[in-house]
């Protein structure tokens, strides 16, 4: 699904939530400019996606029409569609790297990170009888999936074969930080974002 059908669906969404949201709220969430906000929400409506009203004069009202009802229904399938794809190659990619880290002897893997690819990472080390040795994580979250979240400084205290970085945003950062905490490259699996 392209970024044009997600903020369509975003759109469309708070639309049928609440027909009074502002535009300003609108953009925030998008996290585009107001300008741009109104540009979407009126091409939405050339298309008959939403009816846009003044009641009174100086409040704006958005309707979703049957057409726009029909046209979420379509971007929330190509949605969930595109998400389940994303999340079955990103699980392929993970049991790809750890088999090959497995291969070369790693048994004891640390998961640097504490989001969605790192909940992925986990279910991954289970599904191959790999052994998690911890989480560690720059943020100040206390638990991760029942597990403590440690800071990567305790890394030169623990014993583990291999570290996976799962953040793809600060895959650089960590990977310094690993190397100020005496973590040999050779130890760091680290996935490409696909593209």
């Amino acid at each position: 699904m392209n970024l044009q059908g997600q903020r369509d669906l975003l759109l469309l969404t708070e639309v049928e939530r609440d027909g009074a949201v502002t535009q300003r709220s609108l953009a925030s969430k998008l996290g585009v400019a107001l300008g741009l906000t109104n540009l979407y929400l009126k091409r939405l409506a050339r298309k008959g996606y939403i009816k846009i009203t003044t009641i009174p004069s100086h409040r704006v009202r958005y309707l979703l029409t049957p057409q726009g009802f029909a046209e979420k229904s379509r971007l929330t399938y190509l949605y969930m569609e595109y998400s389940l794809s994303h999340y079955r190659d990103m699980r392929a990619r993970l049991r790809e790297a750890l088999s090959q880290a497995a291969k070369n002897g790693a048994k004891r893997v640390v998961i640097y990170g504490t989001g969605e690819l790192a909940e992925m990472a986990y279910l991954s080390l289970r599904e191959m009888h790999m052994t998690l040795v911890g989480f560690v994580d720059d943020n100040q979250q206390e638990a991760f999936l029942s597990y403590p979240v440690w800071p990567p400084e305790v890394l030169s205290e623990w014993e583990f074969d291999a570290v996976l970085l799962a953040d793809f945003d600060q895959t650089a950062g960590h990977r310094t930080k690993l190397g100020q905490c005496h973590v040999p490259d050779s130890k760091i699996i680290a996935l490409a974002p696909s593209v």
